[in-house]
């Protein structure tokens, strides 16, 4: 797992753990990017299926709570059967793009 950390949005980036490997890195290192956006990038990753993506969903929620994104960056899953909780897009720009909006919607008070 690598972290970076860009302004305020971390990106935390899959090398060769399974998703549920990640989300225990992620899980123990949470105080290292709990202030920050999130986006994890799991391009690396030859599939994604239903069940992984929703393995993220409890770490997703409490971050959201916090109000902080959390996005999903995978080309390798069926968008259309992923669930509305979590938000997953294919491209690392798409997941700036969704944080820079979800601001905009924080800072309006929405």
């Amino acid at each position: 797992m690598i972290l970076n950390t860009e302004s305020n949005i971390t990106i935390v980036t899959a090398e060769n753990e399974t998703p549920t490997q990640l989300i225990k890195k992620m899980e123990d290192l949470y105080s290292k990017f709990k202030n920050n956006n999130v986006i994890v990038n799991l391009m690396s990753l030859n599939k994604l299926t239903l069940e992984q993506i929703i393995e993220f969903l409890q770490i997703s929620n409490t971050h959201r709570k916090a109000k902080h994104s959390f996005v999903l960056v995978s080309d390798k899953t069926d968008l259309d059967q992923s669930i509305e909780e979590i938000v997953i897009v294919p491209t690392l720009q798409e997941a700036y793009d969704i944080i820079e909006m979800e601001e905009m919607e924080r800072d309006l008070g929405f």
